[in-house]
Order: structure tokens, then sequence, then C-alpha cells
């Protein structure tokens, strides 16, 4: 099945963090990819995304403002399962520069 993409602005990328904002069409997909760095999503819409981790489908419900964490290695594709547009922020920490 072929999807839209969803697109990132990144907002802000520094020594310490990466800050996307990505929004996803209805049905939109950000393609398959692996976390380089620990991350926390901050949902700015309430909705159902569906994760695909190469093994399994599962639905994840997300709350506008309640964010949660994730350690670097993920592996996924993250595709808008509303039919309305999705958005989150996405807080990427980088390994601090000793």
């Amino acid at each position: 099945m072929s999807r839209s993409q969803a697109v990132p602005n990144v907002q802000v990328d520094n020594d310490r963090v990466i800050v996307t904002e990505w929004r996803f069409a209805p049905g939109a997909e950000t393609t398959w990819h692996r976390h380089s760095y620990d991350y926390v999503v901050v949902p700015m819409t309430t909705g159902r995304l569906l994760l695909d981790d190469g093994k399994e489908h599962k639905y994840a419900e997300l709350t506008a403002g309640r964010s949660y964490y994730r350690p670097v290695g993920v592996e996924h594709n993250v595709i808008n399962a509303n039919d309305y547009e999705f958005v989150f922020v996405e807080i990427e920490f980088k390994t601090p520069q000793g």
C-alpha cells in the first residue's frame, strides 16, 4: 500500500537535542526508521497511531499533552490511523559532548 509521507519540521538541532514537529495527513507514515537517540514524544493531537515494528502492528492511543519516552534503537513505521491530521513534537536527546 502506498501512503503519503508525514512532514517533519526540525525546529531545533544543536549539540544537545533535535526537536521535530511531525504532521501526518490521514493515513500518512514516517516510513521505516531506527532512532539513534533516546526521545520523548509530545502529542499535540488526541488520536490513534498505528505502529509497525516489523513483527506486529499495534495501535497507540495518544492524548494531546500526555508525553511518553522511548529508548535509543527503537525501529518502526508510524502511521496516522485517524481521518484527520495528527501532530506530535519529538525531542531526541543527543549524547552530551564530553
